[in-house]
């Protein structure tokens, strides 16, 4: 974070004390001459306190111009230029369950807000798909080069963040520009999740300056006959909220800005999450729900691709960064299948890695086995762990068992859901469902399973 530097008082003192000396050596011969070398030597100190000045405010006139901006720009928050992305091009691989991967060129410090607690998404009701169709956290990639398994028609390159283990994929603006994922014919049913740090915003940054994310009939860079998109800004001095938008048989049918105070999420690193139910269209930001369209998909076409899109940003100040991105055919309603079936596996509940530490946008799921319990009494769970096979085989049985457990204390801790009816177990990476030599296989196996007793 850049900070204001300022001469210290002590050393301001110590040159007008050395002035006012060699004044005094200087002109105490004449006495004479007394006052007039006393008001002299005043103004050699008011000469030295200027030089001083004007190098404190030369090296803080670009701080001083963004307070100002602050103050006289309703509603902005002047604030220091975050730093810019580096171009280190070393290779950086493996994001084993139980390892964290070293940075290799941080792109500086990204300013974050402290973690929010669980409770907060006690009521988030987005539920992730349970058959992982596409996920990329670039972690075999190199720094430095656009990711392998993504296309776009104008440019991008993978970065680190300080204080971020993953590596996080640049996106640029630009016109009819788009960034799509290597995945087509999209189910019916699917959610998208991803992550995302913007750096650089300030009370500066482009009211038209919009991240948006479009579900289309094609997976290339022609123009959508049929989709739906949503748009969210970062602009800082006033809040433009959130933009939805579809076209249907290349005929726009809905457009509308729905006003929505996003300027402080967006300063932080943040979660999306959108679900897709047929025609049905949702979209979050961290645990909030901004838009909820019922009819927004055409009813009658099979969407074929996701495109990213970004405009409006300043490239010399601004970066906007996404990674961890995961798309899952499913989403459904997960209470109905363990009624029915007696048990469910999800890889919707997601771990920080190499940690029992819950991440929050997993409570989706969480709350509806909450509420399994909550409509019967009657119904006792085991909550089992699994791993991929990264790592130790000891260490992951034991952490398949903490992951189990802080599942079964989330669901007694935020939902007051008796301990008795709950028991735990970890199975590490003893009973895998798709092989752990890919990205894809290794996220199967992650997941825990509900069974009832």
């Amino acid at each position: 974070m850049n900070t204001i530097k300022y001469v210290p008082m002590k050393r301001m003192k110590h040159i007008l004390q050395v002035i006012c000396t060699l004044s005094f050596i200087f002109f105490s011969t004449s006495e004479v001459h007394g006052q007039f070398l006393k008001k002299l030597g005043k103004a050699a100190e008011k000469a030295a306190e200027r030089t001083v000045e004007r190098r404190v405010e030369k090296e803080t006139s670009e701080k001083t111009d963004q307070a100002l901006d602050s103050i006289f720009e309703p509603g902005a928050k002047g604030g220091g230029k975050s730093p810019r992305p580096t171009e280190n091009k070393s290779p950086q691989t493996g994001s084993g369950d139980t390892t964290t991967p070293q940075n290799q060129g941080d792109v500086g410090t990204s300013i974050q807000a402290p973690p929010k607690t669980l409770s907060v998404y006690s009521k988030f009701d987005f539920v992730p798909g349970d058959q992982p169709l596409f996920i990329d956290d670039f972690s075999n990639e190199f720094v430095g080069d656009f990711p392998s398994r993504w296309n776009t028609n104008g440019s991008g390159e993978l970065v680190t963040v300080e204080g971020e283990t993953n590596k996080w994929l640049k996106i640029l603006p630009g016109f009819s520009m788009a960034y799509i994922p290597d995945i087509s014919s999209l189910p019916d049913e699917f959610t998208l999740e991803f992550d995302v740090i913007a750096l650089g915003l300030d009370s500066k940054t482009s009211s038209q300056s919009y991240f948006g994310i479009v579900i289309s009939d094609n997976n290339t860079f022609k123009q959508s006959a049929n989709m739906g998109m949503v748009e969210y800004s970062f602009c800082q001095f006033i809040n433009p909220g959130v933009i939805v938008e579809n076209k249907i048989a290349s005929k726009r049918v809905i457009r509308n800005d729905v006003k929505a105070d996003i300027r402080n999420i967006v300063k932080e690193k943040h979660h999306v999450s959108i679900a897709v139910n047929k025609e049905r269209f949702r979209f979050w930001i961290n645990e909030n729900k901004y838009i909820d369209v019922p009819r927004l998909l055409p009813s009658n076409t099979q969407m074929q691709g996701i495109k990213f899109t970004l405009r409006g940003t300043d490239t010399n100040k601004e970066s906007i960064l996404i990674s961890n991105v995961k798309v899952a055919k499913g989403g459904v309603d997960l209470r109905r299948k363990l009624l029915a079936d007696g048990k469910i596996s999800t890889t919707g509940i997601l771990f920080n890695s190499g940690s029992a530490q819950i991440q929050p946008q997993s409570m989706g799921i969480i709350r509806q086995i909450y509420q399994v319990l909550q409509q019967d009494s009657t119904i006792n769970l085991k909550i089992v762990g699994h791993t991929d096979a990264d790592g130790d085989d000891q260490k992951n049985l034991e952490l398949s068992k903490k992951r189990a457990d802080a599942v079964k204390d989330a669901l007694v801790s935020i939902y007051n859901v008796s301990q008795n009816r709950l028991s735990t177990e970890g199975m590490g990476e003893t009973k895998p469902v798709a092989d752990n030599t890919s990205a894809d296989g290794k996220a199967l196996n992650r997941r825990v399973e509900f069974i009832k007793l």
